[in-house]
């Protein structure tokens, strides 16, 4: 992994910050792109590169913060789904704006999902020149985000024992204290996720879900960035402090 930041250009000519910005190789031609909260335009309690247009953020802010975010990435823009907490997985089309949970397609191209405690998964198989993204959050994992956006790799041509994942920042099973019922439910679908918070309470690992999944599907090569948004100030998280803003993670392609 590694971090970065670069200048890009307000509308005045002045030099402007940009997101720090969290990278992964998968390959030749594939990058994942994990954004925090630091620089942006938006106003508290969004403050920061609030990159989300359906959190009650300033549309303007938003936008400014999509667009300087597509220029540090060296593209024209980046594409997100219209996010719903479900397991469906669909391509990337022009504008996207799909309801659904993950987007598959071909390079060249950027496109990206939303956090702020959920899991953002990166993935790609760069000789194919495939690859996905996916939001991966307590319901969309437990019905199947993450298999599927496997399975539409492979129906794109992509082998999974060649293709990269990359896990971003997500709550960490320490700090997401769920029901004992509601743990039992998920951990009947996906065992891995059961845990124990540090208080000592029932609690779900998404991460350790997500990379059951990928193992389960013969993703053999798995980055986990191991950064809890809870604990960490510089993405946003919900389940800390309730109304906020979205970090993204970006796949770049090509």
């Amino acid at each position: 992994m590694t971090t970065s930041t670069s200048p890009t250009s307000s509308s005045n000519g002045a030099a402007a910050p940009v997101p720090e910005l969290l990278t992964v190789d998968l390959g030749a031609g594939a990058t994942a792109v994990f954004t925090t909260r630091a620089g942006g335009g938006s106003q508290p309690p969004y403050d920061g590169w609030n990159l989300a247009d359906h959190v009650g953020d300033d549309p303007s802010a938003v936008a400014a913060n999509r667009a300087a975010l597509a220029a540090a990435l060296g593209v024209a823009t980046v594409g997100y789904p219209n996010q719903v907490h479900s397991a469906l997985v669909l391509p990337v089309e022009p504008g996207t704006g799909a309801s659904c949970d993950g987007l598959v397609g071909g390079a060249p191209g950027a496109f990206g999902v939303l956090a702020a405690d959920c899991v953002p998964v990166v993935l790609a198989d760069a000789p194919a020149g495939v690859g996905a993204v996916l939001h991966a959050g307590r319901r969309g994992l437990a019905a199947g985000v993450v298999a599927n956006g496997v399975a539409a790799l492979v129906a794109r041509g992509a082998d999974p024992s060649r293709t990269v994942a990359a896990i971003g920042p997500a709550i960490c099973g320490r700090c997401y204290e769920v029901s004992p019922e509601l743990r039992a439910e998920v951990a009947a679908v996906l065992p891995a996720t059961s845990c124990t918070t540090d208080r000592g309470a029932p609690g779900l690992d998404l991460p350790a879900g997500v990379a059951a999944v990928l193992a389960a599907a013969g993703v053999r090569t798995v980055v986990d960035l191991g950064l809890c948004t809870r604990q960490d100030p510089r993405f946003y998280s919900y389940r800390r402090d309730g109304r906020t803003g979205r970090h993204a993670g970006v796949l770049v392609l090509g």
